[in-house]
This record gives C-alpha cells, structure tokens and sequence, in this order.
C-alpha cells in the first residue's frame, strides 16, 4: 500500500476538506502509518507485482478506473483471471507512454493498435505465450 506521502501528492488538493480523508491527513500529520483496507484483494495463489506493469506501460485507471473522482475506491474491474488474460493475450490495447501512466484522463489514441505494439517494442514486453503461462502469475 502506498506511504501517505503518496496519497498527498494529489490529496492536498483533490477532495482535500473531504470528510473521508481524514484519515489520510491524520496519517500525514502524525506520522502513523494507515491502516489500509483491501479494495483489490488477489488470492494467495495469484502473484502480482505493479512495479512490472507500470514499468511496461499499464496506466493506473486501466485496473483501478479513474480514482481521481473517487471519494472513495470501489473496484472498477473485476481482476479475475479471464479479465487479467485478455490485456496479457493482446497488452498493446492498453499500453501507454510511462509519463501517462498516473494520467486518469489517458484515452487510447485513434492509433493505439500501432501505438502499443510500438511501445511493446519499446517496453520489451514478452511474447504472448510467456504471458499467458501458468507459472507467470501463479508461483
């Protein structure tokens, strides 16, 4: 879960005087860490690591939505295994320049298609078969 400090990097401004944040400007203020509740909670059996994809190129609001006009976060996506197997079968739909990856505004292009596979060059994503393995989200 991410420090405070994360979350008051747009909670300073964005829903600010909310009554919901209060815990997160409690947190700031005295330095405790908060105690978080699982929005998204994966299975034990299921390996998941946001570092990889956020360093290939999956945005924040394609998992999560666009959590900027969430006062509070619900889940967007289901996160089952069928929906995270079509973005591994075809990543190139969802990919984006790593300085749009915390942009909740990001909209695929006109030319996304040409776009990802660009950028699944650039980003050395696997091959689809590596993707789509067992043994690459189950440990």
């Amino acid at each position: 879960m991410p420090a405070t400090k994360t979350c008051m990097n747009c909670h300073s401004q964005l829903f600010a005087n909310s009554p919901y944040l209060e815990i997160v400007r409690e947190s700031w203020r005295t330095g405790q860490p908060i105690k978080w509740t699982r929005v998204h909670d994966l299975p034990d059996f299921a390996y998941f690591n946001h570092s990889i994809h956020v360093n290939k190129g999956v945005g924040c609001s394609t998992c999560h939505g666009q959590v900027d006009n969430m006062p509070l976060m619900w889940n967007t996506q289901s996160l089952q295994m069928e929906w995270c197997l079509q973005c591994h079968r075809n990543p190139e739909k969802v990919l984006r320049e790593r300085k749009d990856i915390t942009n909740m505004q990001w909209k695929p292009p006109a030319n996304q298609a040409e776009k990802g596979r660009e950028l699944a060059t650039k980003y050395k994503i696997q091959p689809t078969n590596v993707l789509t393995s067992c043994s690459t989200c189950h440990r």
